[in-house]
């Protein structure tokens, strides 16, 4: 950030007067906002057909071409599950019945934090969105590990499949430090 988006004055890193941590802060005494730097909230689904997982093939950047659940950016006035619902339409036109919240990801390094539910697909009348290349339904020995988009939707898979063998799902969260989020 360079500039203020509330004056075009610019921008000075410094720990604000009352604060504990650097912000960037306007440099134009009569202005003087903070621009507080949260981090971005990442919501989708694991939606399950008849023991497959509805995958979408990437039609944007980052990873161009690559496989991923159904998810994206939270919007304001949206909840996480509202999110999720959103996104699996947008990336797959996908007819969902969200069952539970099931992973939570901190991702620290890059400010994200990551949440998916676990959803039955309803129906097997998906097509890619406008975000998607491709949609499609993988059995779990057929996932394609080494083009999955994001360590978050890797660690979701495993997940899944591990509780699938027990037949028993249960929430998970986890931090996703730089070695493993790569």
């Amino acid at each position: 950030m360079k500039f203020c988006n509330v004056c075009g004055g610019s921008i000075n890193r410094l720990i604000p007067k009352g604060d504990n941590r650097e912000r960037y802060v306007c440099s134009d005494e009569a202005c003087g906002e903070i621009h507080y730097q949260n981090p971005r909230i990442i919501t989708g689904c694991l939606p399950i057909y008849k023991e497959q997982i509805l995958l979408c093939r990437r039609a944007i950047e980052p990873r161009l071409g690559l496989w991923t659940l159904p998810a994206g950016f939270l919007e304001n006035q949206e909840t996480t599950q509202q999110g999720a619902e959103r996104e699996s339409l947008e990336e797959a036109n996908a007819n969902l019945d969200i069952k539970e919240l099931y992973t939570i990801f901190d991702i620290p390094h890059i400010n994200q934090v990551y949440f998916f539910y676990r959803a039955e697909l309803l129906d097997t009348d998906f097509s890619p969105g406008i975000e998607s290349l491709d949609v499609k339904l993988f059995k779990k020995e057929d996932i394609p590990w080494d083009e999955l988009a994001f360590p978050a939707i890797k660690k979701t898979l495993e997940y899944y499949i591990e509780d699938s063998a027990k037949q028993q799902f249960k929430f998970r969260s986890a931090i996703l430090e730089p070695s493993i989020a790569r």
